[in-house]
């Protein structure tokens, strides 16, 4: 069963539909103000983010952290994952 995952949270859900339902806890509007989107990419081992390079296991864990390099300015965004 294929799973489709948020670009901002990592979170996952069986369709494309039930995931962009969701609201997403880490929204660059801030949390729960706007929907999950979804992550583009397929799933890997490793997710690297856009902006700094640094990698993580999950997309989950890679958003968590705040990005040095993120273009609203250091630490003032979360890392996002590359596709």
């Amino acid at each position: 069963m294929p799973k489709f995952y948020c670009q901002y949270c990592g979170g996952y859900a069986i369709s494309i539909q039930s995931l962009t339902a969701h609201l997403c806890p880490r929204h660059p509007l801030g949390v729960n103000k706007g929907k999950c989107a979804l992550y583009e990419g397929g799933e890997k081992s490793e997710y690297y983010c856009k902006y700094c390079g640094c990698r993580a296991p999950s997309i989950t864990s890679l958003t968590a952290r705040k990005c040095v390099r993120h273009p609203a300015g250091v630490n003032k965004g979360n890392c996002a994952p590359a596709l």
